[in-house]
């Protein structure tokens, strides 16, 4: 009997001391994304924040690889809410939760969810497990610590209107 594909949810969170318009606005401009990604965008999208229905094609090296990575933002709720779902690449499935919700004192606490499955077989379960959950846990924590530092200091300007 042949089993369906294994799903992998990676989680995390960090809190913001910043208005959660500019944490949201951090979070969906691509030139930030690019930076803790090691990917850049090419097709669809390729500057400013996305928005719903927007898609975008990154492309970059990962472990000595090519790497192409096709996302549309299918859900989008400012400041509160958004996901980016793959639509062409190496996975089988790929969705990104982001959630954003305003805490007592003025901080934001940023919420990543992403699940997963793979292609391959036995061999992407192996890989999933070993390569990619600590790969998009180390991706997720960067890039809240560079929401962070840009969010709290003065670094948000160029990206964030107003």
């Amino acid at each position: 009997m042949e089993q369906g594909p294994q799903f992998f949810v990676v989680r995390d969170e960090a809190s913001v001391m910043a208005p959660i318009d500019r944490c949201f606005a951090l979070s969906t401009h691509l030139a930030v994304v690019e930076m803790t990604l090691a990917m850049r965008p090419v097709a669809g999208r390729t500057r400013g924040a996305v928005v719903d229905g927007d898609t975008v094609r990154w492309h970059g090296w990962k472990w000595g690889l090519p790497q192409m990575h096709e996302s549309l933002i299918e859900a989008y709720d400012p400041p509160v809410f958004f996901r980016d779902r793959m639509i062409a690449g190496r996975f089988a499935t790929f969705e990104h939760d982001h959630r954003f919700k305003a805490q007592d004192g003025g901080s934001v606490l940023l919420q990543d969810e992403v699940r997963f499955s793979m292609k391959w077989g036995a061999a992407g379960l192996l890989i999933g497990r070993t390569i990619l959950m600590p790969h998009i846990r180390k991706l997720m924590c960067q890039r809240f610590a560079l929401i962070k530092r840009l969010a709290e200091g003065e670094g948000w300007r160029p990206y964030v209107n107003g």
